[in-house]
This record gives C-alpha cells, sequence and structure tokens, in this order.
C-alpha cells in the first residue's frame, strides 16, 4: 500500500492562465485540462465541446478566476488500478478494444481518449483533495458512471468517482465517502464497483425506463417514470437525499447530470432551468450544512445545442458559488 500511496502522491498540481485578471478567489476551486476536449466523428452525438464551453462561461462569469482553475497531471497505472482490473487497462493503452467493446463504449479508441479519460480521474481526485481543505470544489469534466471495472460503455471510459475515492482511501484521507448521483441515467459501473462495499454509499435517481436496461443495486436508488417535471423530481429528492447525510460521509460526489432537462436527447424527462437549479441548490445546502466536503461533476448532457448543455451544467458551480458566498459574505455596512 506504502508504494501505491507514494505513486498516486506524485499528480500535481498546476494553475491554468485563462486571460482574465487576477482577483481573490470566491469559494470554489475547479479542475481542468485543455485535453478534456478530443476529436470525435463528425456527427457523433457525445457533445465533448461542452467542457471547454462550461471552462469559458464560468470564467467569462468570473465564477472562477486563473487562481481558482487548476490543472491535472496525469496519473500513474497504480491510481487507476484501485478501481479497473489490468487486462482492461491494457487493452486501453495499447488500442486493443475490440470493434464491439468500442461500440459498447460508444466512442472510438484513440490515444488522444486515453489521455483524456486519465486526466479525467486525476481532475476528480485532485478536485476531492481540494475540497477536503476547502469544503467544495469541482471538476469541469468527470462523472463517467458507467464505467465498471472491467470494460467501458455509455461514452464512459474510466470511473472517475469510483478512482478518486479509492485513491483517497489508499491515501487514508478518508474512510467513508458518498456519492449522489442524479444524471438521469443510473450509475451502474459505480454501483457494480462498490457494491459489496458499506464504506461507500451509492445514491442513484434516474429514469426507471431509460439505459441501462439492466441496473445494478445502489444503495438507495430512486427510479423515476417518463415526463417527471419539477414538482415531484424535488419532492422526490427531498424525501431521499437525507438518506446520505445520515450515512455520515466524509466526502461527497455529486454527478450533476443535466439530462432530466425537458427535450434533453436522451433524458425522457421534462425538468425546467429552474427546476435543475433548485435541484443543485438543495443537495449543495444538505452537504454543505451537515459539513461534508462536496465535489461537483458535470455528468451527462444532451440539450439541442452544446451551448445550451454548458449552460445548464453552469447551474451547479453558480449555485455552489452563491452558496458560499453567502455563507462568508460579512455584515452589510449602510451608505455613508
Amino acid at each position: 500500500m506504502g508504494l501505491i500511496v507514494a505513486e498516486i502522491c506524485c499528480i500535481g498540481i498546476t494553475q491554468v492562465h485563462c486571460g482574465v485578471p487576477e482577483q481573490p478567489s470566491i469559494a470554489m476551486k475547479c479542475i481542468y485540462h485543455p485535453s478534456y476536449q478530443v476529436a470525435l466523428p463528425p456527427g457523433h452525438p457525445f457533445p465533448m465541446s461542452k467542457y471547454s464551453l462550461l471552462k469559458d462561461k464560468l470564467v467569462a462569469e468570473r465564477l472562477i478566476s486563473a487562481g481558482d482553475l487548476l490543472q491535472p497531471e496525469l496519473p500513474d497505472t497504480a491510481l487507476l488500478a484501485l478501481v479497473h482490473t489490468s487486462a482492461y487497462l491494457a487493452k486501453l493503452a495499447s488500442g486493443g478494444l475490440s470493434a464491439a467493446e468500442q461500440r459498447r463504449l460508444g466512442l472510438p479508441w484513440s490515444e488522444a481518449l486515453w489521455q483524456r479519460s486519465r486526466l479525467a480521474s486525476a481532475g476528480t481526485l485532485l478536485a476531492a483533495r481540494v475540497a477536503l481543505t476547502e469544503g467544495m470544489a469541482g471538476n469541469l469534466a468527470g462523472g463517467t458512471h458507467h464505467a465498471f471495472d472491467d470494460h467501458g460503455e455509455g461514452f464512459c471510459v474510466l470511473n472517475d468517482v469510483a478512482i478518486a475515492i479509492r485513491g483517497l482511501q489508499a491515501e487514508r484521507a478518508i474512510e467513508r465517502a458518498a456519492i449522489i448521483d442524479l444524471d438521469v441515467h443510473q450509475g451502474n459501473g459505480t454501483a457494480a464497483i462498490f457494491r459489496d462495499e458499506a464504506a461507500v454509499f451509492t445514491f442513484s435517481m434516474h429514469g426507471e425506463r431509460n439505459y441501462p436496461t439492466a441496473k445494478m443495486r445502489s444503495d438507495l436508488d430512486v427510479p423515476l417514470e417518463d415526463g417527471t417535471g419539477d414538482s415531484e423530481y424535488l419532492d422526490a429528492l427531498e424525501r431521499h437525499l437525507p438518506a446520505v447525510s445520515a450515512a455520515a460521509p466524509q466526502i461527497a460526489f455529486y454527478l450533476a447530470g443535466v439530462d432530466v432537462a425537458a427535450g434533453d436527447r436522451y433524458g425522457k424527462l421534462a425538468m425546467t432551468e429552474e427546476g435543475i437549479r433548485r435541484r443543485d441548490r438543495y443537495v449543495i445546502e444538505m452537504m454543505r450544512s451537515h459539513g461534508v466536503p462536496l465535489v461537483i461533476v458535470p455528468a451527462g448532457g444532451y440539450a439541442p445545442t452544446r451551448a445550451r448543455t454548458a449552460e445548464l451544467h453552469a447551474h451547479a458551480f453558480r449555485e455552489a458559488v452563491a452558496y458560499e458566498s453567502a455563507l462568508h459574505a460579512g455584515p452589510v455596512k449602510s451608505a455613508s
């Protein structure tokens, strides 16, 4: 274990200069790397550019500054092997995935994709380290919850949240963690990876008749009917989310998927933009009011345009900054 910890701890932090004036950190640091975006075949349905669009939006709104944006470095294989099998990692490293495996993954293998998947996983771990010291942090990619230990599917190559949790446990930074998965699709890979681990509480609220057809068993699954709107969704969340804080996690990972929005290509639900904001606000308030460090990752979103997808993803980060800003705001001074 000592060797693994030493290797894992070599993942570094590099500041990204965004071309905006330096300003005091508002509340939350975010992780981003230019290689989060890779080229895909024309017409491919995965909105890869949403990551750079999200970063640009948060910077333009000054929700993050140059000093708030950190860059991950490629992780050692030892970190990835805490979750994924050596055979699967070898296939990914060598381009050895079969045509059938790539179809199941939904993405064509490339060296850039392999690099991107590792960087995104390192980014979620880095965000978790920051959250443990500052209370909250975000990775501007991640939430790849359909990746199992021995294969990828549903646009998910490596399970970044599982890697981050196992990494923190190997470093002895935490023992207990929770995953709040509000992507419209069940986190089947995550549920399978942690099915025998009482120290990791998995919560998934998802479309009952949506992908994946065969669901795995989370610690708490909340299936939703097609067409579920704001009222029903938020009522279910308020009834079930307290179980997460009751599990007393030392850190929580929030998969803030926006494929719950009405009109999403793969969603089948009917949430409004305001409903998504209220959802994000409730999760943030619930975890932070209980003193649980929180990591936010985007997870899925397939709005009619990539710009719209990025706009919906930005709400979780807006709500996080608003919460922390309100928490740390001093007394209002009267005008003289």
